[in-house]
């Protein structure tokens, strides 16, 4: 089976990932790798489903907790979403909300 590619919804989305203190980033590097060889949905503790095709990335280090939202495409494409640095035990509805209009849009570019 072939690896997976990681893309970007746009770039505000990479630029995200770029800023995220170290530690946190360091762990997404790690979870991104174990996606791109073994593909986008690893189960828990690395990534979650959230329904409607939507699953996150969930990345934490000494600094914190950040939350990566993606979904599948065609071709072996894992399409990061959104992102946002968790600061509760739930995912904020309005963070959601963008992922999932995210993901409509791109679910409609790919039929």
């Amino acid at each position: 089976m072939a690896d997976w590619t990681i893309v970007y919804y746009r770039e505000p989305v990479m630029q995200f990932v770029d800023t995220l203190p170290v530690g946190i980033r360091a762990c997404d590097a790690r979870i991104t790798e174990r996606m791109i060889a073994h593909g986008p949905n690893l189960g828990m503790p690395y990534t979650r489903a959230m329904g409607e095709g939507l699953f996150e990335v969930r990345a934490h280090g000494r600094e914190g907790i950040a939350r990566l939202f993606h979904c599948t495409a065609v071709r072996h494409k894992i399409v990061m979403l959104h992102g946002f640095i968790q600061k509760t035990d739930k995912t904020p509805p309005k963070e959601l909300k963008i992922a999932i209009r995210r993901l409509h849009e791109v679910n409609r570019e790919d039929t």
